[in-house]
């Protein structure tokens, strides 16, 4: 996972929109595809959610955003240039050329191999700012989302932290008939996360 204070520096560090990003790893537990094909559609950042089914399985996330991530995503709209084909008009996050940032591994490059994780603008780009701040390790953008997770668990609820991260349920006979989280529990979990990131009452300014 990637602590706290390490959290801090890349988002300081970090120009838009890998700073928008690297928020919603650690807000919602994001992962590389979820930034990387994030519908405009599923933010509302009057109300402060997210709502959009995880790539990898198709389970609805809903998850509450931080002011620190709303603020940030609020400046990154300002700057965000037309993408370069027209499948990727709807698309949050496209990179300074105008392409997406997220690689589809079943589509695969000109040569006909597959693309791999490092492939990617956004693990590419993640890298260099890990590089840059001197944070070692086996970490990437990915490890944001274990952050989310680890931190998230702290909180007790860990029902709703599987709904936030859109993890798919177990063998509990219980998951068929809960309808439900309630959208409090899910705010309980992400503030705990932001407390634990920013230190109680002590709020970042993008």
């Amino acid at each position: 996972m990637v602590e706290a204070e390490e959290i801090r520096q890349m988002v300081k560090a970090a120009g838009q929109p890998l700073a928008a990003m690297i928020l919603l790893g650690v807000n919602c537990g994001c992962g590389n595809a979820d930034v990387g094909t994030l519908p405009l559609s599923a933010l509302d950042l009057a109300g402060g959610w997210v709502n959009y089914p995880r790539p990898k399985t198709g389970i609805l996330r809903r998850c509450p955003l931080w002011p620190e991530t709303v603020a940030t995503l609020r400046g990154w709209l300002k700057k965000r240039r037309p993408p370069k084909q027209e499948a990727d008009a709807g698309l949050v996050f496209v990179t300074v050329r105008g392409d997406r940032w997220h690689k589809d591994a079943a589509d695969g490059p000109p040569d006909g191999k597959k693309w791999r994780l490092t492939d990617n603008p956004l693990s590419k780009e993640t890298r260099k700012l890990l590089d840059t701040l001197g944070i070692e390790g086996h970490r990437n953008f990915y490890a944001l989302r274990h952050t989310f997770q680890t931190v998230g668990d702290e909180s007790g609820d860990f029902l709703a932290v599987r709904t936030i991260m859109g993890h798919a349920g177990g063998n509990d006979v219980a998951d068929h008939y809960r309808e439900r989280v309630s959208d409090d529990r899910l705010r309980k979990v992400v503030e705990h996360v932001r407390a634990w990131l920013f230190g109680p009452g002590k709020a970042h300014r993008p």
